[in-house]
């Protein structure tokens, strides 16, 4: 087995939000990273130890810089929530580009893959499951959870004809320092520290809210594909497993803040299709 020091591993998506922590453990861990971003894209979160970076869209060519690499790691994607993006650019960035690049990864002699997914994916099939299991049908209500969940069948088909290795694995519900601001946790975090109240739904949905340093360390254990076979797609759920209400976690955080304002439970609504229990069913890679 090589050393960690030896696996040579091209990544996507090491300036976004669950990428920069991403690169922060595995630089740690030893691993060398050969890191694609755009010119203009900052690392939401401070690097420690840099990484080799090479310039570029997803759409570029990164064929001769993927040469000698070992593993492919896809953390990059298109209109996250809160952002927002077209139908046209939901499916050129994350189905059209992701997948020729991985196409391109391959071709360059890469044969491991790990490719990051959302739990959006799922959908409306969490309403039927009290743990969302990893063969759960995939009935997304976004347009970007589609996208999404579209890539996944292309790429699962790809690992059984091509005979690579294929770890794809759904975030639960990432919260911490750099994610997007007016996501719940730091959109919270800016009103408690402001000393401003913050309005939220009643707070009865139930989520795996999951630490992004949790979710990185599980990323990184993930990339020595300990018993996934060659052309046999593994699906993986990364989530917490200590599930609560959002009124729960909101009023954790709030308390933990010293926040001077008020939680405002009621005065949002929910939102459209909302699922009221969207829990993971964890299997392996603990």
């Amino acid at each position: 087995m090589k050393s960690q020091l030896a696996v040579k591993t091209f990544v996507t998506g090491g300036t976004g939000f669950i990428g920069s922590y991403f690169i922060n453990r595995a630089m740690k861990r030893g691993y060398h990273l050969v890191c694609s971003h755009r010119a203009a894209s900052q690392p939401r979160k401070n690097i420690v130890q840099e990484p080799e970076w090479v310039k570029g869209a997803l759409c570029g060519d990164f064929t001769s810089t993927m040469e000698g690499c070992d593993t492919f790691v896809h953390l990059a994607a298109c209109g996250v929530s809160p952002q927002i993006a077209t139908k046209d650019e939901l499916l050129k960035v994350n189905v059209v580009d992701s997948f020729k690049l991985i196409q391109s990864a391959a071709s360059a002699g890469i044969k491991k893959f790990l490719i990051m997914g959302t739990s959006d994916e799922y959908g409306r099939s969490g309403i039927r499951y009290k743990f969302i299991p990893t063969d759960a049908p995939l009935e997304p209500t976004s347009n970007y959870a589609a996208s999404k969940a579209a890539l996944f069948q292309l790429l699962h088909a790809f690992t059984i004809e091509n005979n690579i290795k294929l770890i794809y694995a759904r975030i639960f519900h990432a919260y911490g320092i750099g994610q997007h601001e007016d996501n719940l946790w730091p959109s919270m975090r800016t009103a408690a520290l402001s000393g401003v109240d913050y309005n939220l739904t009643p707070g009865e949905q139930v989520r795996a809210f999951t630490p992004v340093e949790e979710v990185a360390n599980q990323l990184v254990k993930l990339m020595t594909f300990t018993n996934v076979e060659d052309g046999i797609p593994l699906t993986i759920n990364i989530g917490s497993e200590r599930f609560q209400t959002i009124r729960n976690f909101a009023e954790y955080w709030w308390k933990e803040w010293g926040a001077k304002g008020e939680l405002r439970f009621g005065t949002k609504p929910y939102r459209k299709n909302e699922v009221m229990r969207y829990v993971p069913l964890i299997e392996g890679f603990k």
